[in-house]
């Protein structure tokens, strides 16, 4: 489907010549403005650029293309308000814990090509922070999604990413039968009182796992430390970002096929005034 943030990126890669300074123009990574690109050809079926290393050209049908796109967006510039004034002044967002590391650093990059953006983030669970939207206190909000994937009216969901839930072991640890692991090795449970933990024991009960419980925790950062002193071990969801997979210290093993997954996406109230930048922030996590 053809969005009207692929038509203003193609704008901007067309008047460029560069997907490296179209991105600099936009809230958007390189990699975001690629991908939307490649999405806007699959959408159209047709080429519009001639890809040659570094550089872009327009191809015949992309030239066919531009002049329509500047009417469209001509068109819709008269109808709203221009991005410039949404992407300014003062703005709450809020995320878990687990989620505000891999954000924060999209908020600073949207923050370095929007300096007039006055940003606060904080940190809260996933049931507060809903809360806090509904209330006003903050304005859109990265929280787990609930397992129900039910959603308060008057709020809207935007996905963000998902992760899967995956057994996490000191690399000591050889074996690779989950189930002989977690029976055998204290097991580093994540707080069931909130979302994370509810995802856990929804992986662990779908693969029909049986754990030795040892210690209950309210912080993935504490069980990861944990773990990599051979402490015990833990099924956690895999986080965006959080490049275990290379980390010396640890092995992450698969509990199931297809995997129960964690996901996380940003919520805000219906018509909020702030979709711009919930869009823009979604756009450069999918490119990550």
């Amino acid at each position: 489907m053809v969005t009207i943030r692929m038509l203003k990126t193609f704008r901007l890669a067309a008047k460029t010549g560069s997907f490296a300074a179209a991105a600099e123009k936009a809230p958007l990574t390189q990699a975001a403005v690629s991908l939307q690109m490649s999405g806007l050809e699959e959408a159209l079926r047709r080429q519009l650029f001639d890809r040659r290393g570094r550089q872009i050209a327009l191809t015949r049908q992309g030239h066919e293309l531009l002049p329509k796109v500047e009417a469209i967006l001509s068109m819709l510039d008269e109808l709203e308000a221009p991005p410039a004034a949404v992407m300014q002044g003062p703005v709450s967002i809020g995320a878990v814990v687990s989620v505000i590391g891999a954000l924060s650093l999209v908020v600073a990059g949207l923050k370095t090509a929007h300096p007039l953006l006055d940003v606060r983030l904080t940190s809260a669970r996933s049931e507060e922070l809903t809360a806090m939207v509904e209330q006003g206190d903050v304005d859109i909000a990265a929280v787990v999604a609930r397992t129900d994937h039910t959603l308060p009216s008057g709020l809207a969901w935007v996905p963000l990413y998902t992760e899967p839930m995956m057994l996490v072991v000191n690399r000591d640890i050889t074996d690779t039968d989950a189930q002989r692991i977690l029976h055998t090795h204290p097991f580093l449970r994540f707080d069931r009182r909130v979302r994370t933990g509810q995802v856990v024991q929804q992986a662990l009960t779908s693969a029909g796992l049986e754990v030795n419980e040892y210690l209950e925790l309210n912080s993935i950062e504490t069980i990861v430390a944990l773990i990599r002193q051979n402490v015990g071990v833990s099924v956690l969801p895999l986080l965006h970002r959080g490049d275990w997979q290379s980390d010396a210290a640890l092995r992450v093993i698969p509990i199931a096929e297809p995997p129960v997954l964690r996901s996380v996406g940003m919520i805000q109230r219906v018509n909020s005034a702030q979709a711009g930048i919930t869009d823009a922030i979604a756009d450069m996590l999918h490119a990550g």
